[in-house]
Protein backbone atom coordinates (compact mmCIF):
# COMPACT_ATOMS: atom_id res chain seq x y z
CA UNK A 1 0.00 0.00 0.00
CA UNK A 2 1.62 3.19 -1.06
CA UNK A 3 1.28 6.91 -0.68
CA UNK A 4 1.22 7.17 -4.50
CA UNK A 5 -1.91 4.98 -4.67
CA UNK A 6 -3.59 6.99 -1.91
CA UNK A 7 -2.62 10.22 -3.70
CA UNK A 8 -4.33 9.03 -6.92
CA UNK A 9 -7.45 7.79 -5.14
CA UNK A 10 -7.91 11.01 -3.14
CA UNK A 11 -7.65 13.09 -6.32
CA UNK A 12 -9.86 10.78 -8.40
CA UNK A 13 -12.56 10.59 -5.73
CA UNK A 14 -12.28 14.33 -4.95
CA UNK A 15 -11.75 13.65 -1.26
CA UNK A 16 -10.17 16.13 1.16
CA UNK A 17 -8.01 15.13 4.09
CA UNK A 18 -6.74 16.74 7.29
CA UNK A 19 -4.51 15.39 10.05
CA UNK A 20 -3.80 16.04 13.72
CA UNK A 21 -0.56 14.37 14.71
CA UNK A 22 1.26 13.97 17.98
CA UNK A 23 3.93 11.23 18.14
CA UNK A 24 4.54 11.30 14.37
CA UNK A 25 5.42 15.00 14.54
CA UNK A 26 4.11 15.87 11.07
CA UNK A 27 5.46 12.83 9.23
CA UNK A 28 2.01 11.90 7.92
CA UNK A 29 1.40 15.46 6.68
CA UNK A 30 4.84 15.39 5.03
CA UNK A 31 4.03 12.13 3.26
CA UNK A 32 0.63 13.39 2.14
CA UNK A 33 2.10 16.60 0.70
CA UNK A 34 5.36 15.42 -0.86
CA UNK A 35 3.72 14.62 -4.21
CA UNK A 36 2.72 17.26 -6.76
CA UNK A 37 -0.98 18.22 -6.75
CA UNK A 38 -1.47 17.25 -3.10
CA UNK A 39 -3.18 20.63 -2.71
CA UNK A 40 -6.17 19.03 -4.45
CA UNK A 41 -6.88 16.99 -1.32
CA UNK A 42 -4.71 18.11 1.61
CA UNK A 43 -6.38 20.78 3.75
CA UNK A 44 -4.49 21.01 7.02
CA UNK A 45 -1.95 19.33 9.22
CA UNK A 46 -1.76 20.12 12.91
CA UNK A 47 1.07 18.84 15.07
CA UNK A 48 -0.55 18.97 18.50
CA UNK A 49 2.33 17.49 20.42
CA UNK A 50 1.74 18.87 23.90
CA UNK A 51 -1.32 18.34 26.07
CA UNK A 52 -1.83 22.13 25.95
CA UNK A 53 -1.99 22.05 22.14
CA UNK A 54 -4.50 19.21 22.21
CA UNK A 55 -6.64 21.19 24.66
CA UNK A 56 -6.25 24.68 23.11
CA UNK A 57 -6.20 23.89 19.38
CA UNK A 58 -8.20 20.65 19.11
CA UNK A 59 -10.48 21.45 22.06
CA UNK A 60 -9.85 18.07 23.69
CA UNK A 61 -11.50 18.25 27.10
CA UNK A 62 -8.71 18.47 29.70
CA UNK A 63 -10.58 15.93 31.86
CA UNK A 64 -10.12 13.30 29.11
CA UNK A 65 -6.36 13.83 29.26
CA UNK A 66 -6.39 13.86 33.08
CA UNK A 67 -8.42 10.65 33.32
CA UNK A 68 -7.09 8.59 30.39
CA UNK A 69 -3.88 10.35 29.33
CA UNK A 70 -2.93 11.92 26.00
CA UNK A 71 -2.04 8.46 24.68
CA UNK A 72 -5.47 6.86 24.89
CA UNK A 73 -8.42 5.72 22.82
CA UNK A 74 -10.51 8.50 24.35
CA UNK A 75 -8.03 11.28 23.53
CA UNK A 76 -7.52 10.03 19.98
CA UNK A 77 -11.28 9.91 19.43
CA UNK A 78 -11.74 13.47 20.74
CA UNK A 79 -8.83 14.65 18.56
CA UNK A 80 -10.33 13.25 15.34
CA UNK A 81 -13.89 14.35 16.15
CA UNK A 82 -12.83 17.91 16.88
CA UNK A 83 -10.46 18.04 13.89
CA UNK A 84 -13.38 17.14 11.63
CA UNK A 85 -15.34 20.12 13.01
CA UNK A 86 -12.39 22.48 12.45
CA UNK A 87 -11.30 21.24 9.03
CA UNK A 88 -14.56 20.20 7.35
CA UNK A 89 -12.46 17.65 5.41
CA UNK A 90 -14.09 14.47 4.11
CA UNK A 91 -11.39 12.40 5.87
CA UNK A 92 -9.83 13.34 9.20
CA UNK A 93 -7.01 11.52 10.94
CA UNK A 94 -5.62 11.77 14.47
CA UNK A 95 -2.51 10.10 15.83
CA UNK A 96 -1.31 9.91 19.42
CA UNK A 97 1.19 7.48 20.88
CA UNK A 98 4.58 6.72 22.33
CA UNK A 99 7.39 6.66 19.77
CA UNK A 100 10.14 6.48 22.39
CA UNK A 101 12.80 6.23 23.52
CA UNK A 102 11.29 7.83 26.65
CA UNK A 103 7.75 8.36 27.90
CA UNK A 104 6.81 4.71 28.19
CA UNK A 105 5.28 2.89 31.14
CA UNK A 106 4.24 -0.69 31.84
CA UNK A 107 0.69 -0.01 30.61
CA UNK A 108 1.80 2.28 27.77
CA UNK A 109 4.92 0.85 26.14
CA UNK A 110 6.96 2.30 23.30
CA UNK A 111 5.10 1.48 20.10
CA UNK A 112 1.61 2.04 21.54
CA UNK A 113 -0.10 4.28 19.00
CA UNK A 114 -3.76 5.18 18.55
CA UNK A 115 -4.96 6.11 15.07
CA UNK A 116 -8.32 7.81 14.69
CA UNK A 117 -10.01 8.15 11.31
CA UNK A 118 -13.31 9.87 10.63
CA UNK A 119 -14.95 9.71 7.22
CA UNK A 120 -18.55 10.90 7.18
CA UNK A 121 -20.37 9.08 9.96
CA UNK A 122 -17.71 6.35 10.13
CA UNK A 123 -15.33 6.78 13.04
CA UNK A 124 -12.54 4.28 13.70
CA UNK A 125 -10.03 4.38 16.53
CA UNK A 126 -7.43 1.64 16.22
CA UNK A 127 -4.96 0.69 18.93
CA UNK A 128 -1.61 -0.41 17.54
CA UNK A 129 1.32 -1.97 19.37
CA UNK A 130 4.23 -1.69 17.01
CA UNK A 131 7.07 -4.03 17.93
CA UNK A 132 9.90 -1.54 17.79
CA UNK A 133 11.88 0.49 20.28
CA UNK A 134 13.18 2.74 17.53
CA UNK A 135 11.48 6.16 17.37
CA UNK A 136 11.81 6.57 13.59
CA UNK A 137 10.56 3.05 13.01
CA UNK A 138 7.45 3.57 15.19
CA UNK A 139 6.70 6.80 13.31
CA UNK A 140 7.13 5.18 9.88
CA UNK A 141 5.08 2.12 10.85
CA UNK A 142 2.31 4.44 12.07
CA UNK A 143 2.22 6.36 8.77
CA UNK A 144 2.19 3.08 6.83
CA UNK A 145 -0.73 1.82 8.93
CA UNK A 146 -2.70 5.05 8.38
CA UNK A 147 -2.21 4.79 4.61
CA UNK A 148 -3.41 1.17 4.70
CA UNK A 149 -6.53 1.99 6.76
CA UNK A 150 -7.48 5.00 4.61
CA UNK A 151 -7.02 3.03 1.37
CA UNK A 152 -9.30 0.30 2.74
CA UNK A 153 -11.85 2.91 3.81
CA UNK A 154 -12.06 4.62 0.44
Amino acid sequence: MSIQLLHKKLINKKLTISVAESCTGGLLAHNLTKLANSSKYFQMGLTTYSNQAKIKILKVNKNIIKKYGAVSYECCKAMVRNLSKISKSKINISITGIAGPGGASKNKPIGLVYIGIKKGKTLIVKENRFKSNNRNSVQKLTVREVIKIVLNLI
